[in-house]
């Protein structure tokens, strides 16, 4: 099955500081590979008019997702968004901030639904009410998963 994350609403290259948030420049985010934090798959610029990544995945025999880029910690599998960027002081890009796309939040007649048409999909914004790259726990509502044919 192929897992398909489509993004929208990219927070820009440049980002100014503000509470709890550094600032960072020279923005990228992508597709971060299961247990390798430096992998990434497509980076995708910070002003973007839209970001999308696909990969395969598979099922294991209790119906879980499984994947390269299928994270699995203590509360769930998910598939993590890492965003790469130079803050204020810093010389190189480094990743700074990640959303943790919930797949344990995939309602289950959608999964079910996307088991059997070939695709799931996760569609979601990428910047946060103060005008930062989004970071943290990414549940329903603020993303949409829906079942797909494949790309």
């Amino acid at each position: 099955m192929q897992l398909r994350i489509e993004a929208h609403t990219l927070p820009g290259r440049d980002c100014a500081p503000g509470p709890g948030f550094p600032g960072a420049g020279g923005i990228e985010v992508a597709v971060q590979r299961k247990d390798r934090p430096t992998e990434l798959l497509a980076p995708q610029s910070g002003d973007a008019p839209t970001a999308r990544w696909a990969f395969d995945c598979t099922f294991t025999p209790e119906g879980e997702l499984r994947g390269p880029y299928v994270q699995n910690r203590l509360g769930g599998r998910f598939v993590y968004l890492s965003w790469i960027g130079r803050q204020p002081q810093e010389q190189s890009a480094r990743m700074f901030r990640r959303a943790k796309l919930m797949l344990a939040q995939v309602p289950p007649e959608i999964l079910a639904e996307a088991r059997q048409r070939g695709a799931l999909v996760g569609r979601l914004g990428l910047t946060d009410a103060k005008g930062h790259p989004v970071c943290g726990r990414v549940v329903p509502p603020a993303i949409e998963w829906t079942a797909a044919e494949p790309a």
